[in-house]
């Protein structure tokens, strides 16, 4: 298969940076920022975090179902399907988000619950923007290429701009927060409210730059429906007729033409892997998400370190998180995705004792930033692996790509939403935010890293363990009783083709249609044996081959069967 192209590496990196951006305002400083700039109690900051995860999880399968249409609109299918939703969210998150940091105008003297009222339709507008630019730009993934190697490559790609976006927010961040600082040693509070806003139009102003050079730089080829697809086929087959009734030899190998097999949504929900993979994901997830969100809090409310710690410790973490990305190929490549997965965990779940045990001063000066760097180690390769898993297990379904990816959104923002509110909720501090509270919320949110980030990276690791025996995305049990197509139109093209059928007509009609005349279908779309995207090689398992016709036409998936000698003569006489 041939190489990505460095456009399409660069252009498709640089496709989520916004997202990015504003994922590492919104986890990072959301909570610090109502807390203690607004003043908000720790319950009502979790309510509007909540509203936004809930808003974000029921956004996501309906962007996932919407996206894997056919049936576009004409600028969708001039533009891409995966694009098109690309640029609507990206619309949406640039008109929305600065109002959640720009505080509430005109009525900053209102009650907190008058406030939230306020800040909801603007976190909603933005989380449906958000799920929109995520679940189009990971759909685009198993469209690129095929090639496993390949989807890790664009995941670590994807991983180091979005570890690059985590260290920009907290450079601005540094930058900002530093300037006409009055107390160095003093934590952030209510007089640093337009420091964030000036944070929030620097990573705005540089997200629009790169989704920019996203769109410009990145092509996408809808694909056809499948029904069109299969008509095309067989008339171009039926066309080469004359040719084969004169004699025309057919090799064995293409005595049988593949029909299509889609994965619609309700074949997903039947599907086991489908289930442990989004386990496995959600539990990755909760540990980036909450190390991201509770780390900053920690450092002020914990270990009682100056406001600019809130960006350099952070920093140390993403950099670290950067740096493992660019081994992460070759890791997954030697070792796998489930070693590489469980490494990960590990490091994580190391990173999460050693918060639990860090204290004094030698901690604090030395040993966090040890910590740190191991959580961002572990977290880039559990994430990177996790989304490389997930590809995996749609494998050449990529007409219900979006679907999956926006069923895993699904798990991760409805379970961080729920596990941000309990948190928030079970904060014995119940007053506006003061230094040295009390001891027992000193302790808070240093178990909270230990119990929940590290009970995340168990659930992850459980996840996994019950994927070792299997392969991941082989459906070939579930193959014999998934049904090829979903339309009518398919179903008649394939009574229509048995009836001109060879002697394999025997075959499983479920999984196969066999062609008599038209045996040279794929031939007449220009696919052979074992042809890729781009004329790369197909992967089997289990007596499935999979089958991919170049740009533009749709994957195939067909079970593999031997013609005897005799019945390759029928085939050939007829």
């Amino acid at each position: 298969m041939a190489g990505l192209t460095f456009r399409t590496r660069f252009g498709y990196g640089v496709g989520h940076v916004l997202n990015d951006l504003c994922s590492a305002m919104w986890f990072t400083y959301l909570l610090i920022y109502f807390h203690h700039v607004l003043l908000f109690n720790n319950s009502l900051a979790g309510v509007v975090l909540l509203i936004g995860q809930v808003a974000d999880a029921l956004s996501t399968p309906f962007v996932g179902k919407e996206a894997d249409r056919t049936d576009d609109l004409a600028f969708c299918a001039r533009y891409g399907r995966r694009k098109s939703w690309h640029l609507a969210g990206t619309i949406c998150v640039l008109c929305a988000f600065p109002f959640i940091f720009l505080g509430c105008l005109g009525c900053s003297g209102a009650s907190d619950w008058a406030q939230v009222v306020y800040y909801a339709p603007f976190v909603v507008i933005f989380q449906f923007g958000w799920a929109s630019t995520q679940i189009s730009h990971l759909a685009l993934i198993p469209n690129i290429t095929q090639d496993p190697n390949d989807r890790t490559e664009l995941n670590a790609i994807r991983y180091a701009f979005t570890v690059a976006s985590n260290i920009t927010v907290y450079l601005v961040t540094w930058l900002v927060l530093g300037l006409e600082s009055q107390d160095p040693e003093a934590g952030i509070g209510p007089r640093d409210i337009n420091k964030f806003r000036y944070i929030v139009f620097i990573v705005l102003a540089i997200g629009c730059l790169f989704v920019t050079l996203f769109h410009v730089m990145v092509k996408e080829d809808n694909l056809p429906d499948y029904a069109t697809w299969q008509r095309v086929a067989i008339n171009n087959a039926e066309a080469s007729e004359p040719s084969q009734a004169e004699g025309t030899n057919v090799s064995s190998s293409s005595a049988c033409a593949p029909v299509h097999c889609r994965m619609t949504a309700t074949d997903w929900l039947k599907d086991r892997q489908f289930y442990q993979v989004a386990f496995l994901y959600m539990g990755t997830r909760l540990f980036c998400n909450l190390t991201q969100a509770y780390v900053p809090i920690y450092l002020q409310d914990s270990l009682h370190l100056s406001e600019e710690s809130v960006a350099y410790i952070p920093l140390v973490m993403y950099v670290s998180g950067f740096l493992t990305t660019m081994i992460l190929k070759a890791l997954n490549k030697f070792i796998g995705r489930k070693a590489s997965f469980i490494l990960g965990t590990l490091i994580g779940g190391a990173a999460c004792i050693g918060i639990w045990l860090g204290e004094g001063d030698v901690y604090c000066k030395y040993l966090l930033y040890v910590v740190t760097a191991m959580l961002g180690a572990g977290g880039s390769i559990m994430l990177i692996t996790s989304l490389s898993i997930t590809a995996d297990l749609i494998g050449p379904n990529i007409e219900s790509g979006a679907f999956v990816y926006g069923a895993m959104s699904f798990t991760d923002k409805l379970s961080n939403g729920i596990a941000v509110m309990l948190i928030q909720n079970l904060n014995p501090c119940t007053t506006n935010p003061i230094r040295a509270c009390c001891p027992m919320c000193s302790k808070y949110y240093r178990d909270i890293l230990f119990y929940c980030c590290g009970g995340a990276a168990v659930l992850g690791l459980l996840a996994l363990l019950t994927l070792l025996p299997v392969k991941i995305g082989d459906r070939s049990k579930a193959g014999d009783s998934a049904t090829p197509t979903a339309d009518s139109s398919s179903r008649s093209i394939e009574e229509d083709t048995v009836g001109n059928a060879p002697a394999c007509i025997k075959a499983d009609m479920s999984t196969v249609a066999c062609v008599g005349p038209a045996v040279s279908t794929m031939a007449a779309a220009g696919v052979g044996p074992g042809m890729g995207v781009c004329g790369g090689s197909t992967s089997s398992a289990q007596g499935e081959e999979y089958t991919a016709v170049p740009n533009s036409v749709v994957r195939v998936r067909v079970r593999t069967h031997s013609v005897s000698s005799d019945e390759s003569d029928n085939v050939s006489r007829a």
